[in-house]
């Protein structure tokens, strides 16, 4: 009963074909699964239990392709620590390699649309330390979600253009700085970088 119960618990998170291999990972390696509400700074995290035993938490998302990403980034931590240490880097070679071993299964165009393999798989050639740290990756990604229309990506944004972000504080997109963009806070005039996939509320036009 147990068992099943596990197994419909995570069915409404991951694509259908994707359910049992996910599943056997969890058995196998002994996973307390949690999904949470959304975080706005992790997607998931890994924990070894002053108990021994390994929990994984995972935020509650429809979108099936990010879900399964972040569990089996987080199973691979579990998997990397397990065999070389928890001396090792969190997203050292280590940790790359057993993310790749086990996302492998997974990477065909039954349980990930065709438009999404070849990002996945260039971003496979050496994963980040989260899919939201690769642009390219994320903003393929971000077509699956169901959030509020009305979010756009900064990088959208013309120079000039206001936007909403965090607590309704308003900042103004400038430029290019590198790989992230600077904009300035209305209120404050302080400078930030941002991420070109931050996801913002635009304002009417300056």
């Amino acid at each position: 009963m147990k068992l099943l119960l596990m197994i419909d618990i995570l069915a409404p998170y991951v694509p259908e074909k994707a359910l049992m291999p996910c599943f056997e990972l969890i058995q196998t390696h002994g996973v307390h699964l949690k999904i949470v509400n959304q975080r706005k700074t992790r997607h998931g995290d890994y924990r070894l239990l002053p108990s021994g035993n390994h929990q994984i938490t995972v935020n509650a998302t429809e979108n099936k392709y990010r879900f399964l990403i972040t569990l089996i980034h987080e199973i691979a931590h579990l998997v990397a620590f397990t065999e070389f240490g928890r001396r090792i880097k969190p997203h050292g070679i280590e940790w790359k390699n057993v993310f790749k071993h086990l996302m492998l299964p997974f990477l065909n165009p039954e349980i990930f649309p065709s438009e999404l393999l070849p990002v996945l798989a260039k971003h496979f050639k050496s994963p980040r330390a989260s899919s939201s740290s690769d642009v390219l990756l994320d903003r393929a990604l971000a077509q699956y979600d169901r959030s509020d229309d009305a979010l756009l990506f900064v990088a959208d944004l013309a120079e000039g253009n206001q936007f909403y972000f965090g607590n309704s504080r308003i900042f103004e997109r400038g430029s290019v700085r590198r790989k992230r963009i600077e904009c300035v806070e209305v209120k404050t005039g302080k400078r930030y970088l941002f991420q070109p996939n931050a996801r913002v509320l635009a304002t009417e036009k300056k």
